[in-house]
């Protein structure tokens, strides 16, 4: 975390000597120099006020990393560091960050902006050299530009496991980062306990092999792999994660990416045949059928467990890629779609979803899906075609845009959607260096081209994905993340 920390700081002086010589990063806002210089002595004495959260986590950070005693004081007057939280109950991340000769003051309107401010504040001791560490007095003034600025860890298709994940959670707390997106199920693996349905992860989440080498290889790495989350696992996770002011947004895919959760119950599936948890990636086939009520409940359950185990207003149900072939050939969805009057079964995928949002929304939670739940075409270029649905997905629900044309993008903020702009050219850490250069990154605009400035706020943030197909190891996904993560962190704040 050290060499991390002194990499990003590195980072941000080397690029934006121009503006300001400041080693945080995301850059902030507005920063102001004066006179003078802050020397932490052996003591620092600390006035939390209402943000008591806060202080705890400054109290361990500053012995741990920069080994500066701290003292909590009971009066503004006895303390040399104030922590102001003025509206406990702004959802603002505002903050200012006042460095003056006698004294640190940061003043913001929750206790996230609390937490923000003491990011720089670390950010700046991390540059500082020698000792004492000196910071020079200066007045930062910051704001984040969207809400929503989310990391997503794919542990489907390889398990990291607890600890990395935790080091992640940091990583994203120093960059400002407020959503961690997990993607705990696909076709490749099971990763989260379900005590309803244990199998699961008793099957769903071991596989006997792994491909390597690309999509169309035929190398596999030669040894099984497998890994799961217990709940209580989970339970430590989430309170790292809040006490890192980080929303965590599980992602439960549905009604494709389904082979784990098919070979550990078959009966889920739209075809007879049963199958093995595949070693393969790619686009697979197997998809739940969503018109059997046993498989409605076991979706229902599943995610009222989750939605339980998470508390969490927000749920990801994937949607993406589904792949019509089975449903084609399932008599009892083929009898669904005629009765129903569907013009093509992407019809039936958006009534499944709508159905499922109802009830998310019936749990106090909300759906959000890849951008594929809009009905749209995005997969032409693998021969997939099917006409345009007469359905529409549920106004309330979240659409997370990383393929096709920008012109649907614009489309579903001017109707009211909001979105989450993930677009795969730019925020795919997957992708090779070369494909999405750091360069490239950094040019990249979230709000798209000629969309009309009253729907502009329809944009709520951006995504960056950690895709995991081709990713075994964290020192190879490690090498896929920095300085990338940065980058796009700082494209969501500014």
């Amino acid at each position: 975390m050290k060499y991390l920390f002194l990499l990003l700081s590195f980072f941000s002086l080397t690029l934006y000597a121009h503006k300001a010589v400041t080693p945080i990063l995301p850059l902030p806002e507005h920063i102001e120099y004066e006179d003078g210089t802050f020397v932490f002595l052996d003591e620092l004495r600390i006035y939390a006020g209402q943000a008591g959260q806060t202080f705890r986590y400054m109290e361990a950070e500053l012995k741990k990393r920069f080994g500066i005693r701290v003292k909590r004081a009971d009066r503004q007057a006895d303390a040399n560091c104030l922590l102001l939280n003025t509206n406990r109950n702004s959802r603002s991340e505002a903050y200012t960050l006042t460095i003056k000769s006698t004294y640190i003051k940061i003043e913001a309107d929750s206790e996230t902006g609390v937490f923000y401010a003491l990011q720089s504040l670390f950010q700046l001791l991390d540059a500082a050299s020698g000792q004492p560490k000196r910071l020079s007095a200066q007045t930062i003034i910051d704001s984040p530009r969207f809400n929503w600025r989310s990391f997503m860890l794919d542990e489907a298709r390889f398990f990291k496991g607890e600890e990395e994940v935790l080091r992640l959670l940091d990583v994203m707390a120093q960059l400002k980062m407020n959503v961690f997106h997990w993607h705990l199920t696909d076709d490749q693996g099971w990763r989260i306990e379900i005590k309803k349905y244990p199998m699961l992860t008793e099957i769903g989440s071991k596989r006997k092999d792994s491909q390597s080498g690309g999509f169309n290889s035929e190398t596999y790495i030669g040894k099984p792999h497998e890994g799961f989350y217990t709940q209580k696992q989970i339970k430590r996770i989430l309170a790292y994660a809040k006490e890192r002011h980080i929303k965590v947004v599980p992602e439960i895919e549905m009604p494709g990416h389904a082979s784990a959760a098919i070979a550990s119950y078959p009966w889920l599936g739209s075809s007879d045949e049963k199958i093995e948890v595949p070693v393969r990636f790619g686009k697979l086939y197997s998809v739940y059928n969503v018109i059997d009520p046993r498989v409605q409940t076991f979706l229902k359950d599943v995610v009222s467990e989750v939605i339980d185990l998470f508390q969490c207003d927000v749920i990801h149900i994937g949607g993406d890629e589904v792949r019509f072939n089975q449903w084609e050939s399932n008599p009892m969805i083929k009898d669904y779609k005629k009765k129903k009057g569907f013009t093509s079964f992407m019809d039936v995928q958006i009534d499944f979803t709508n159905h499922m949002s109802r009830f998310i929304r019936e749990r106090g939670c909300r759906m959000m899906g890849w951008n594929e739940i809009l009905g749209k075409n995005l997969h032409k270029d693998d021969n997939i075609v099917f006409t345009d649905p007469s359905q529409k997905i549920a106004s309330n629900v979240i659409v997370q845009f990383w393929k096709g044309e920008l012109d649907e993008m614009r489309k579903a903020a001017e109707n009211g959607y909001q979105l989450v702009n993930s677009f795969h050219a730019y925020t795919y850490l997957d992708y090779s260096n070369e494909t999405t250069p750091l360069s490239k990154a950094y040019e990249f605009n979230p709000i798209p081209q000629g969309l009309p400035k009253d729907c502009e706020e329809n944009i709520i943030g951006i995504g960056v994905q950690m895709w995991g197909e081709f990713i075994p190891t964290v020192a190879r996904m490690n090498e896929q993340l920095y300085p990338r993560i940065a980058a796009l962190a700082e494209v969501a704040w500014l």
